[in-house]
């Protein structure tokens, strides 16, 4: 029989990934021992709260649990016997990467294998070959079973509309899927093709969302976790990359000369930004407490912290600001940016600031830099301005007429 201090874990799948169900008696002290867990979620369809199941993540439950004096039953993640059914998993709306490389010809599996290779011997990054390679290997499914040097141009247009822009792939998506193509028939020496008839849609010219310098301190101060203060610490008054965050290795602090190192970031450079004086106590304390190893932050089983927790974390902790804003990780580098235009830092030491190759890059936050732009007067102020000085009245001109009865 439960009771109010009973936890029960179940296994529940959220979009077609494994997660472990935390059901309890509603009660504000169990509510706010469960919101505390690294990575805790809520599912609105399930009413729920739930963890990305892990290989340590029922140990860390029952022992995080056990530890505050509640009892887990945890009876859903025993053994289960042989004959019982277990359901079939759910597909996506299109096949996994790994289904479609299987059902791939072995002309075009061979394929796909020389051409990441090609990419890599391009010296391209990491998480650029992904991205090319899932685009390549998306328009070999859609383009089986005909041989690779049959491909056309009206091929290409055809998967751009009915893959792309069907599926509602974003501008920047498009862009990169272009790019990956490009480099398919470089590699492939398609005569019929040329990578000049492959034109990349124009970007998006959206300023970025930009939080003030009060909404920044707020987020700080309503973020409870030590080491989620850390992090949004850091990625704002450094003007870190969510990558370069997880990355960063505990020798690139420097707080005898206030710098933090970041190595080999996007392009493949070098960069040293200042570290704020405040954040040093936050950050020692937080050094202190969690001792990690290697990474400055570090996930539970000593390696890298996840990215989909830092945006997990940081969207509770903007609910609680009460900032209705869209904020993202990068949101703290574009306010960080911003903030150092507003106060008169110049615009090429920004752009060393970010690791920005282009200062074109960098000119974005000249439009969302607010402190000159808020000292210009309306033209209608300065109309109406004119008006009262050249005809001497004692009284301010008025947009409204005064109406007598």
């Amino acid at each position: 029989m439960q009771n109010n201090r009973t936890i029960t874990l179940t296994k529940l799948r959220v979009n077609n990934e494994a997660t472990i169900a935390i059901a309890f008696k509603f009660l504000n002290e169990t509510k706010s021992l469960v919101e505390q867990i690294e990575g805790i979620q809520w599912s609105t369809s399930n009413s729920t709260y739930y963890i990305i199941q892990k290989k340590q993540s029922l140990n860390y439950l029952f022992n995080y649990f056990k530890s505050n004096s509640y009892f887990v039953n945890y009876s859903a993640f025993k053994k289960t016997p042989k004959n019982s059914y277990v359901a079939p998993r759910k597909l996506t709306a299109h096949a996994s990467m790994k289904q479609m490389f299987a059902a791939l010809p072995l002309e075009f599996k061979e394929l796909l294998k020389a051409y990441t290779g090609f990419l890599k011997g391009k010296r391209l990054s990491q998480s650029t070959v992904r991205s090319y390679g899932y685009f390549v290997l998306r328009f070999l499914d859609f383009y089986k079973p005909r041989t690779i040097k049959e491909i056309k141009k009206s091929d290409l247009d055809k998967f751009f509309e009915v893959v792309l822009a069907g599926e509602n792939f974003s501008i920047s998506s498009h862009r990169q899927c272009v790019s990956a193509l490009k480099y398919l028939i470089m590699h492939c020496k398609l005569p019929e093709l040329d990578t000049e008839d492959l034109k990349r849609p124009k970007k998006s010219k959206k300023l970025p969302v930009v939080l003030s310098p009060n909404e920044i301190i707020t987020l700080i101060q309503v973020t409870k976790n030590l080491k989620h203060r850390a992090i949004i610490g850091l990625m704002y008054s450094c003007g870190l990359r969510i990558g370069e965050l997880l990355s960063l290795k505990l020798n690139a602090l420097d707080f005898s000369r206030n710098q933090l190192a970041v190595i080999q970031s996007k392009g493949r450079k070098d960069r040293n930004v200042v570290m704020s004086e405040v954040l040093k106590p936050l950050l020692l304390n937080y050094l202190s407490t969690y001792k990690p190893v290697h990474f400055v932050i570090e996930g539970r089983d000593g390696g890298p912290y996840g990215a989909t927790s830092v945006r997990q974390f940081l969207k509770r902790s903007c609910q609680l600001a009460g900032i209705t804003k869209r904020v993202t990780p990068h949101v703290l580098r574009h306010s960080y940016a911003t903030h150092l235009m507003e106060n008169g830092v110049d615009l090429r030491h920004i752009q060393l600031l970010l690791g920005h190759a282009k200062p074109e890059t960098t000119m974005i936050y000249t439009h969302v830099a607010h402190k000159d732009l808020m000292q210009i007067s309306s033209p209608l102020d300065t109309t109406i301005e004119a008006l009262t000085k050249s005809q001497k009245q004692s009284q301010e001109v008025l947009l409204s007429r005064n109406i007598i009865e």
